[in-house]
């Protein structure tokens, strides 16, 4: 009997994710991901190059308290972006969405009457990250014109941060850390470097160097004690924000493209260009490895897999969405093996 009691980390040991269903809706690469909070679990909303934002209602089927498929019908595309939209983060009560587009400017969605309520102009190239402070109180915005803005929600451009500390090529990640004692702003950029910003002062307070290529993402775990960041050298990084020290790294094989952890398990996803990978930190090992098939029309050919562009973790942590450039949503379900 003793044999079959397995303990806490046993358990988590066991922990496997599997596909379990997949969203199409788009009719272009999607591009961003982002999942209503614990409140609004069933909540999805999705960028894409096709220029729309789908919201998305997510219908979860279980047996014996694990998911077994997932299934949704967006039930609203929001237009108005001459561009691709390349970002999308939700206000903290879900009733907004920002997007960031190729067409130099961001957006203010409200979701609940499916209009643009505000527009922010002042980028002079394709924007490529967004970014709302938890207190819903600041926007910032990270461009091709190698500028981060920081605004207000009526679309104020407030504060332009300073070109010369700043980054010299495209401006690709800007993220807000979730803590309220030593709140900082961490960039990144195709300059290969990572900055970390003082919130209340904008100025910087040190450059994290490692990454040998491009930087195409960074995420900041929900304690705000850590940041990963991935890009086109094939590995992670993981940092220690307040040490500003790299921890270790961890080999893709292919390209990054966007990275999120998991917000109730020290595990953390990755877009590629070849699939999604999916860690458990605690023993840095590889937990999954998720590569689509894809068959010619003959339903038998196989061809190219599509790459991975945006991943998004529920806000339960059970399920992993994935976007890929294949136009399709595709739904991971964390269960025990």
């Amino acid at each position: 009997i003793l044999a079959l009691i397995l303990t806490a980390d046993e358990k988590q040991r066991r922990r496997k994710i599997r596909h379990v269903g997949d969203l199409v809706g788009h009719n272009g690469w999607v591009t961003s991901l982002a999942t209503g909070n614990e409140e609004h679990g069933n909540l999805l909303v999705s960028a894409s190059r096709d220029r729309s934002l789908l919201i998305w209602n997510v219908d979860l089927s279980q047996e014996q308290g694990y998911i077994q498929t997932v299934t949704a019908n967006p039930h609203r595309s929001l237009k108005g972006h001459s561009h691709f939209i390349s970002d999308v983060v939700l206000s903290s009560d879900n009733n907004f969405a920002l997007t960031g587009s190729w067409d130099t400017t961001m957006r203010l969605w409200d979701l609940r009457a499916g209009r643009t309520t505000y527009r922010f102009v002042g980028h002079s190239k394709d924007i490529l990250t967004v970014a709302m402070s938890p207190d819903n109180r600041q926007i910032l915005s990270g461009s091709r014109d190698k500028t981060i803005k920081l605004w207000n929600t009526i679309a104020e451009m407030k504060y332009e941060f300073d070109t010369e500390s700043s980054h010299s090529d495209w401006v690709s990640s800007v993220r807000f850390t979730p803590t309220t004692k030593d709140p900082l702003i961490v960039s990144a950029g195709w300059d290969n470097t990572i900055k970390l910003w003082e919130q209340q002062t904008y100025k910087l307070k040190h450059n994290l160097i490692g990454h040998t290529g491009c930087i195409n993402s960074i995420t900041i775990s929900p304690d705000g004690n850590f940041c990963a960041s991935g890009g086109k050298d094939c590995s992670v990084m993981i940092w220690h924000i307040k040490d500003q020290v790299l921890l270790y790294q961890l080999d893709t094989g292919s390209s990054v493209n966007a990275l999120a952890f998991s917000p109730t398990r020290y595990w953390l996803a990755a877009a590629t260009d070849s699939g999604i990978k999916v860690w458990d930190l605690d023993s840095k090992t590889l937990i999954n490895d998720f590569v689509p098939e894809k068959f010619a029309k003959d339903g038998q050919t196989r061809i190219r897999s599509p790459g991975a562009l945006s991943v998004a973790w529920s806000g339960n942590g059970d399920v992993l969405y994935g976007g890929f450039t294949d136009g399709v949503i595709r739904a991971y379900a964390v269960s025990q093996e």
